[in-house]
């Protein structure tokens, strides 16, 4: 009997011993294929990276660590919905783990499903509330999700800290400016130039406030410091100069343009620019130069055949009080039927139509712009012009 137990006892030491050196020899593998796959993907060979924390995965089905990197080597292939499994995964295998969890809600903010990714950073910050990049990034995902008011919550304590960024700044004046607060979107914009001066959103955005508040001194200001941080953008220095005309200086406007077209010889756009300028000086104040320069202008825009219904319509514009109807009929034609079709085309055609005694041509361009402008402000009188040639064409049946 005492021999019996003996063998016994010697059995259950040599099958504990067993497991005791199985579980050694499947650490120590774990180990080698999680290092193993950790260098694949520091060199950025994300195949054989995903192949070794799948061995990993095997050995330690409970890892978190394996699964997170493996989502890891997932997203930076590409295969993102691969990656927000084993993100999922990782964060259900460890319930005071930040990083799945955040790694998941980037994931999510990446396929742009916001909602989702609200939850995910909301998850984090519900484990650990210090991590300011996080309210960064669940603010910037209830924004995505349609929720200003959400996105001005989750930046609320942020915001006043160290660690706010200009981009913080930025995002809040979007949230405010998104709920008609503007006063505090434009203090918002403000900070976020005053920490990052070259933030050219931010600045772009505080233009339009200010060009909606007829803010003009101050839209100058702004829209001349982006075309000094964005000055190889042809179309910034137009913006700069269309504004500079429109606030009554247009001298300075010419300058702009001349300038830009001293860099970039041939751009239709400057030649658009400087055509609209001097023919707004020319209505201004009759000016016979003006007009000239503006023709000329309009003129090597409207060239090559490729011009727009905008570029179109001012060079018909010009042409028309330049007297020269004939031709500003042709072009206010042609600029009807460009696309994206500029509306004032068909008023000035109408004009010009008109004026040529070409009265079915005049009616159907204004009842044409009637259907594309609706019941605006011009709309009594242009039912009323559109009465009026009805009555001069034989036969014709009055537009409703």
């Amino acid at each position: 009997m005492r021999r019996a137990l003996l063998f016994v006892l010697a059995a259950v030491l040599a099958a504990g011993a067993a497991t005791v050196a199985y579980s050694v020899i499947r650490d120590r593998d774990y180990r080698t294929l999680l290092n193993r796959g950790d260098a694949a993907l520091r060199a950025d060979q994300t195949v054989q990276a995903i192949e070794a924390y799948s061995g990993a995965v095997a050995y330690r089905p409970d890892s978190m660590l394996a699964r997170l990197r493996r989502g890891e080597a997932y997203q930076r292939r590409g295969d993102v919905d691969l990656a927000v499994r084993d993100f999922h995964d990782a964060a259900a295998l460890d319930s005071t783990a930040t990083r799945p969890r955040e790694e998941l809600g980037d994931v999510l903010y990446q396929l742009q499903r916001y909602q989702r990714a609200v939850d995910a950073y909301e998850s984090v910050l519900a484990i650990d509330d210090r991590l300011s990049r996080v309210d960064f990034k669940l603010a910037l995902s209830r924004y995505r999700a349609g929720d200003p008011r959400g996105a001005i919550s989750a930046l609320s304590r942020t915001i006043q800290s160290a660690d706010a960024t200009a981009e913080m700044h930025y995002l809040l004046g979007l949230a405010y400016r998104d709920i008609d607060r503007v006063a505090d979107a434009q203090r918002s914009f403000e900070k976020a130039i005053a920490m990052s001066p070259a933030l050219i959103p931010a600045r772009e955005e505080l233009a339009d406030l200010y060009s909606t508040h007829t803010r003009r001194a101050d839209l100058l200001d702004q829209l001349q410091l982006l075309s000094g941080l964005d000055g190889n953008r042809v179309e910034r220095e137009v913006v700069v100069a269309l504004a500079e005309a429109k606030a009554g200086r247009t001298e300075p406007a010419i300058v702009t343009l001349g300038t830009a077209l001293d860099r970039t010889p041939d751009d239709p756009r400057i030649y658009q620019a400087l055509g609209l300028v001097w023919l707004q000086d020319a209505e201004a104040r009759n000016d016979r130069f003006a007009l000239n320069k503006s023709l000329e202008a309009l003129e090597r825009a409207a060239a090559g055949g490729n011009a727009g219904s905008e570029t179109m319509t001012l060079f018909g514009r010009a042409l028309l009080r330049d007297g020269q109807v004939d031709r500003a009929e042709k072009v206010l034609r042609t600029a009807t039927t460009r696309f994206p079709v500029e509306p004032t085309s068909f008023f000035y055609y109408a004009a010009a139509a008109e004026r040529l005694k070409h009265f079915d041509a005049a009616r159907k361009a204004l009842i044409d712009l009637q259907a594309l402008q609706g019941d605006d402000a011009g709309a009594e009188e242009r039912a009323a012009r559109i009465a009026a040639l009805s009555k001069r064409i034989p036969g014709a049946t009055p537009a409703r």
